[in-house]
């Protein structure tokens, strides 16, 4: 049941989606059309963190930046991002759903304006620094929507809900790697300020939609602070963290990296931005596409088994990319780099759903035990969206080390070998780690 005030939804009077015949009476249809706004809102939060990793292909020798310089831009903004997801996931519990996505919208509009006002020749390297970071308000997009989305799906449905979720913001970094290709492609490497302008009309009308057509779900028990002190303390969640840094960390890295890896280890085969951004969008698209298949995996089979699939499979896609690199193979290079784009995003769907697994566990033994289930249910909707938000933020950081390990090992070496071993050696560490904690004989208690 909702109460309309105005042109849109206000807050939904009662939730409570593990009702069966409450969700099949009317709880899906409220969930599907939060779902549908939340995956376009996310997308192009996605895309404007993204920008960057197309604006550098612009940016030629009359900017005078070398590619250190250029991974330097690409890694600002994935560090805000990162940090402006502990408090994008606090806000859906504190404004609601609805209202924090239309201002989370909103905010997009700032790094598009002004990428699209500062970018020219001439423009000084750390104005450049400036507006790339503020495109970081974009990857907070993500904490406050999985937060939002989580709240409306019941736990049989989580895995599946959250993976399309994340996986159609996903598509918003392959979506701006392709229309950055149009506008190289169309008007030239010189007009790179058509790409951030084409995206302030989208963000108008995405958030006009969310405000007219989401909703905000009742408040859960508890503050926002409190439910991260609580995650804080679970050693659970640092180690779902952790795992999100070697999944998530490895897909945004990799998309915000992607395009000037190929420029720099094959410059004679990409000598042009057109011929390193016809390539770039295709790892970021599959990985995107496949981490809903990645969550309903884990619905079947289980996230740990499925993330220790994913990271066993990476250290072999990370091997292999090493030794293209090496022999200077472009085909096994590429292929290579595109198994790790499907493989992250295989991991993140399953990796996503340890979280409301664990807690809704939880829930059930704080039943057994005598909790309200009401209660119960909703203390579990409070952490596991505190979670999301510190697993996001921390998942995050992962893209800011890829890109600062590209950086180094370019710089000293002239080649991405370093980077490459240091991948390999963190998703072995990855494996190690799931199995530890959630597949050896006796973990489970």
């Amino acid at each position: 049941m909702t109460t309309v005030t105005g042109p849109a939804p206000a807050r939904v009077a009662h939730w409570d989606p593990e009702d069966r015949e409450f969700w099949e009476r009317t709880g899906a249809r409220i969930a599907r059309r939060n779902l549908a706004l939340s995956v376009l809102c996310e997308h192009l939060g996605f895309s404007v963190w993204s920008l960057w990793s197309v604006l550098v292909l612009f940016l030629g020798p009359e900017y005078h930046i070398d590619p250190a310089g250029k991974f330097t831009l690409t890694a600002l903004p994935t560090a805000l991002g990162a940090l402006l997801r502990l408090p994008y996931g606090h806000a859906v519990a504190r404004f609601g759903g609805r209202t924090w996505t239309v201002v989370s919208v909103l905010l997009l509009l700032v790094p598009t304006a002004l990428a699209a006002l500062v970018l020219t020749p001439g423009v000084s390297y750390g104005t450049l620094l400036a507006v790339a970071c503020v495109a970081g308000v974009g990857g907070g997009n993500f904490a406050s929507s999985m937060a939002n989305i989580n709240a409306f799906y019941p736990h049989r449905l989580k895995g599946w809900a959250l993976g399309l979720n994340a996986g159609g913001g996903n598509l918003g970094v392959p979506a701006v790697h392709l229309l950055g290709l149009l506008v190289l492609a169309t008007a030239g490497a010189a007009h790179p300020r058509l790409l951030p302008l084409l995206y302030l009309p989208l963000v108008l009308a995405a958030a006009a939609l969310a405000r007219r057509r989401m909703d905000n779900l009742p408040r859960p028990p508890g503050g926002a602070a409190h439910s991260l002190r609580e995650v804080a303390r679970d050693p659970y969640g640092w180690a779902v963290s952790a795992l999100y840094i070697g999944t998530f960390g490895s897909f945004i890295g990799f998309g915000f990296a992607f395009g000037q890896v190929l420029q720099t280890q094959f410059h004679d085969r990409f000598d042009t931005p057109v011929k390193a951004a016809a390539l770039t969008f295709l790892g970021p698209l599959l990985g995107s596409l496949l981490r809903p298949v990645g969550g309903r995996l884990a619905d079947r089979w289980g996230g740990p088994r499925v993330t220790l699939a994913a990271f066993a499979a990476m250290g072999a896609g990370a091997a292999a990319v090493l030794a293209a690199s090496r022999s200077g193979s472009l085909p096994l290079f590429l292929a290579g780099f595109v198994a790790l784009f499907v493989l992250s995003g295989l991991g993140n769907g399953s990796t996503y759903k340890m979280i409301p697994a664990h807690y809704e566990a939880r829930a059930r033994a704080a039943v057994a035990a005598g909790t309200d289930p009401a209660t119960a249910a909703a203390i579990a909707r409070r952490r596991t969206s505190a979670l999301i938000g510190l697993a996001g933020a921390i998942g995050a950081f992962g893209g800011v080390l890829v890109n600062l390990a590209f950086r180094e090992s370019f710089r000293t070496s002239g080649n991405g070998d370093t980077a490459y071993l240091v991948f390999l050696a963190a998703y072995v560490c990855c494996a190690a780690l799931t199995w530890a904690v959630w597949l050896r004989p006796g973990a489970r208690r």
